[in-house]
């Protein structure tokens, strides 16, 4: 069930964790998320799909590792191929139009938000480091053993281990979404967004943001939400621009550097 004022969220990148200082000389520490270009991809309508969403995308993908269908369709929707895809839900008044870049202050500083990502995998875990148990007695008999889960089945009836037992298998590498987190502080010209605290997931991976289902709600928060459009390909033109200055000056530098070799050998 949609929330009445639910809105898009931002797919962005992890690049670490960092700290700031406030303005009373109080040190938080903060996780730098990347926006990475997020744009709007494709939406998804009542009529044509069921549900109301926005796909967003963020990171660029080289194109010969995007299939040809892929690359249709992100040259339908006028986006460069994106790496990394997802949906959020949202009201049907809250759409946001195929092509708008997603801004850093889509979020305001103070308001709390939910950050879902994937957790950082540790392969093969013990029932101590996986479920916190308190192992076996370090003397008195205990030998070789101490670190072990101990018991895990029955009698003869039921004769078997319940699905679900905490045992002892892998670690991490699934979905997590951390509540309630506060925004720090957003930069817009560098497309970053500082939170809070850690949120889930290892550098370079990718988070979901959403505004919290959870605690006061902010009411000036914009709405459908902040975005630009047509910012991507005034960028390229404005890349464009500078590299053609810039060719000449870099000609005249290799000149200089490596001049031409006369006739007459020493």
């Amino acid at each position: 069930m949609l929330r009445q004022t639910q809105r898009a969220g931002i797919l962005a990148k992890k690049l670490g964790m960092t700290r700031v200082f406030t303005d009373e000389g109080a040190v938080v520490p903060v996780t730098v998320l990347a926006l990475e270009g997020c744009q709007v991809v494709a939406q998804k309508t009542q009529e044509r799909d069921g549900y109301t969403a926005v796909q967003l995308g963020s990171g660029s993908a080289k194109p010969k590792r995007v299939s040809k269908a892929e690359r249709e369709r992100f040259a339908k929707a006028k986006v460069a191929p994106k790496m990394k895809l997802v949906e959020f839900r949202v009201q049907g008044e809250n759409m946001i139009e195929v092509g708008a870049s997603m801004s850093a202050d889509h979020f305001v500083t103070g308001q709390k938000v939910d950050v879902a990502g994937t957790s950082i995998g540790k392969g093969f875990a013990g029932a101590m480091k996986r479920h916190n148990f308190g192992g076996l007695r370090a003397t008195h008999g205990v030998s070789i053993s101490h670190r072990s889960h101990g018991s895990t089945g029955q009698c003869q009836d039921p004769g078997k281990v319940f699905k679900g037992k905490k045992m002892a298998g892998h670690m991490g590498a699934v979905r997590v979404t951390t509540q309630n987190v506060e925004i720090v502080r957003t930069d817009v010209e560098d497309g970053l967004i500082l939170i809070q605290g850690s949120v889930p997931g290892s550098k370079g991976g990718w988070v979901e943001i959403r505004d919290a289902v959870k605690g006061a709600k902010i009411d000036d928060l914009p709405i459908p939400g902040k975005f630009t459009v047509g910012a991507p390909e005034v960028k390229e033109a404005v890349k464009e621009e500078t590299k053609d200055e810039a060719a000449p000056n870099v000609e005249a530098a290799a000149a200089v550097v490596a001049p031409e070799k006369s006739g007459e050998e020493e």
